[in-house]
């Protein structure tokens, strides 16, 4: 039985050369990054110069880039660590934050928090493509608006935001009537495809995922623009400016650090190859399953992502029989997999319940051949058309 990977959206294999480079730090130069002798300052010199690759990447200096457990993590740090920071000088209920709905469960259910404690937060609608509207985020400002969190790219659809025009409109609202949010966006899904310059992009905090782009699992980074206030939301160390205390997991630093480099300096190379691949892909599927949908912005989008509703068919099955079949993908996001509710970011699209139920997100990768994609489009057509056959809707 033939096995197809596309659910790098997922997880991505760790690169070899990654793993060459954290191989020394397993064993070797094991040392606490924080000792002051041989086997500490041998730790401490990798971490620095993998913080300063990143920061170059980053287009900021070393100093903005804090290193953490996950993106998950990041962007817990990043809003909560701003909201923090604000409610010891200021009444949380005179406090605003604003975000969309179709932003990944590590920023909604931190915002969501935050709404339990008093603060204010707008979840921005979005267009049947998963686009925000600029003009519904200006008029959402206010006086008291501290944070505006959207994500670079959907994990699930694969639109991508306009995050450069929705920091214009940031910056002119500071401008005209001095309000002054930060603006953060969580780039996890971005980093392997789209350019990561904060100063182009506008952004002032940025969050990112090693395993997202052929790093390990187990770490992540935050780019925190100088002058931002943040607090800290975990407590025991001086680690990483106070912010993200415990001692470091070299060994992972290094592998991030080498990962986003790596897919970085290839990144127009594996856009072109992966896009490719992901037309014919959703050629091939609207074309053989019909009563379809494609899901997310068709050309504004992801060249990894290809996410469908297959109307009258179960995605939870679907699932199944392309597991049988040995096919890995997944049901939205590996976040929600397990949620049998219907996913939040169709929803905020506009599709009805019953469909997106039958929701399917394939996501390719630098490894995925055009062999693998002739397999899909030969299982997935059979697979659907029984599972209708089962079903009362069509």
């Amino acid at each position: 039985m033939n096995k197809v990977y596309l659910d790098y959206a997922a997880t991505t294999p760790v690169l070899p050369k990654v793993v060459e480079a954290m191989q020394l730090y397993w064993t070797e130069r094991f040392g606490n990054a924080s000792s002051l002798h041989s086997f500490g300052y041998e730790a401490r010199k990798a971490v620095e110069e993998s913080r300063a690759k990143i920061g170059s990447i980053l287009n900021c200096s070393p100093e903005e880039v804090i290193f953490t457990g996950t993106t998950t993590t990041s962007d817990n740090l990043a809003i909560l660590g701003v909201a923090q920071a604000i409610r010891e000088t200021q009444n949380p209920k005179r406090v605003h934050l604003i975000t969309t709905q179709i932003e990944h469960h590590a920023v909604l259910d931190t915002l969501k928090h935050l709404e339990k404690q008093g603060f204010a937060v707008t979840y921005l609608p979005v267009d049947k493509y998963g686009i925000v509207d600029l003009d519904t985020l200006e008029k959402s400002l206010r006086p008291e608006t501290i944070l505006v969190s959207v994500m670079y790219a959907n994990n699930e659809i694969g639109t991508i935001q306009p995050i450069n025009e929705i920091s214009k409109v940031i910056r002119v609202s500071r401008v005209a009537s001095h309000v002054s949010p930060a603006l953060h966006t969580d780039a996890a899904a971005a980093a392997e495809y789209l350019d990561l310059d904060v100063k182009k992009l506008g952004v002032d905090l940025m969050t990112l995922g090693a395993h997202k782009f052929g790093g390990p699992k187990g770490v992540g980074a935050l780019y925190l623009k100088k002058g931002i206030k943040i607090s800290p939301i975990t407590f025991g160390g001086h680690h990483e400016n106070g912010l993200w205390p415990g001692t470091e997991a070299v060994p992972l630093i290094v592998g991030m650090a080498e990962a986003l480099e790596i897919a970085q300096n290839a990144k127009r190379k594996t856009q072109n190859k992966v896009t490719k691949l992901q037309e014919k892909l959703i050629k091939g599927v609207l074309e053989k399953i019909p009563n379809t949908i494609l899901t997310g912005h068709p050309t504004q989008r992801l060249p990894d992502i290809a996410s469908f509703c297959f109307e009258g068919a179960e995605g939870e099955a679907i699932l199944l029989r392309l597991d049988a079949e040995g096919i890995a993908a997944s049901s939205g996001s590996a976040c929600t997999s397990g949620d049998l509710r219907p996913s939040h970011v169709l929803l905020a699209t506009g599709i009805p319940a019953e469909v997106a139920h039958g929701s399917i997100r394939f996501s390719l990768g630098r490894n995925t051949t055009e062999e693998e994609i002739d397999y899909v489009l030969e299982k997935l057509p059979r697979i659907v058309k029984e599972l209708r056959k089962m079903s009362p809707k069509l």
